[in-house]
C-alpha cells in the first residue's frame, strides 16, 4: 500500500512551474504579487547601489575642487547656479544666497547667515528626498512579504484539505501536491522579504551617510561665509 502511494507520488510533477499551475487561481495571484514585488525591489536595489556609489564620487571631486584654495565665487562661476551633482547643488544654494544678500552697493543685507544656512537646508532636504526614494517600498515589502506568502500558504493548505474530503483520501499521492503548493508561497514571500529588508538596512545606513556628508559640508560652508563676514 505504502509502496503504491509512494509510486504514484513519484508520477506527479513537482517542479515550479508545474506547482503554480495547479494552484487554485488565489494562490497564483499571491504568487505572481510576490514576484513581481521582488522583481520591482531587485530593481530599486540594484539602482539605488549604481546611484549611491555615483554620489560617493561626485562627492569625493566636489571636495577636492572646494578645498583646493579656489576662490568660491570662482567655482561657482565654473558650475552654475544649477549644477548636476548633489553636494555641488547644496553649495550653489549658499552661494547663491550670499550673491542675493548683498545690496547694489555691496552692503551685507543683515540675517545673510541665517538665511544662506536655510537654503542649504532646502537644498539637502531636497537630495535627501531623491536618496531616499524607493526605500519605502523595500520596507513594505520586507515586512509585508512573508504575511503575504503565509495567507497563500494557508489559503493553499485549506484547499488541499478540501480535495482530501472529496477524495475521501489522505494517501501521500492527494496530500503531498496541495501541501507542495502551498509552502511555494511562502518560500516566494522569503524570497521577496529578505533581499528587501538586507538592502533596506545597507542603503538607508549609506543614504545617512551621504546626507550627514552633506549636512557637514553645510555647517563648514557656513562656518567660512561667518569668518569672512566678522572679517569685513
Amino acid at each position: 500500500m505504502e509502496q503504491t502511494a509512494l509510486a504514484a507520488t513519484q508520477d506527479i510533477d513537482f517542479s515550479l512551474v508545474a506547482l503554480f499551475a495547479r494552484a487554485t487561481l488565489t494562490v497564483q495571484l499571491v504568487m505572481i504579487s510576490l514576484i513581481l514585488a521582488s522583481f520591482w525591489s531587485w530593481g530599486i536595489i540594484i539602482q539605488k547601489l549604481l546611484r549611491f556609489r555615483r554620489a560617493r564620487a561626485e562627492t569625493a571631486e566636489f571636495d577636492a575642487a572646494f578645498w583646493s584654495g579656489e576662490p568660491l565665487d570662482e567655482l561657482y562661476e565654473q558650475l552654475g547656479p544649477e549644477p548636476p551633482t548633489p553636494p555641488a547643488r547644496v553649495f550653489a544654494a549658499g552661494m547663491s544666497e550670499w550673491r542675493r544678500s548683498h545690496r547694489h552697493d555691496g552692503v551685507l543685507i543683515p540675517g545673510a547667515v541665517a538665511r544662506i544656512d536655510r537654503s542649504m537646508d532646502v537644498a539637502i532636504a531636497k537630495e535627501a528626498r531623491t536618496l531616499q526614494s524607493g526605500l519605502t517600498f523595500l520596507a513594505s515589502v520586507g515586512s509585508a512579504a512573508p504575511f503575504v506568502g503565509l495567507f497563500g500558504t494557508v489559503w493553499g493548505i485549506i484547499n488541499a484539505f478540501t480535495q482530501i474530503a472529496v477524495m475521501e483520501s489522505t494517501s501521500l499521492a492527494v496530500v503531498a501536491p496541495g501541501i507542495a503548493e502551498a509552502l511555494l508561497s511562502t518560500a516566494l514571500g522569503l524570497l521577496a522579504a529578505v533581499p528587501a529588508t538586507i538592502f533596506y538596512n545597507k542603503l538607508s545606513e549609506d543614504s545617512e551617510s551621504l546626507i550627514s556628508g552633506f549636512e557637514a559640508f553645510a555647517d563648514e560652508f557656513n562656518t567660512i561665509l561667518s569668518r569672512q563676514l566678522d572679517a569685513a
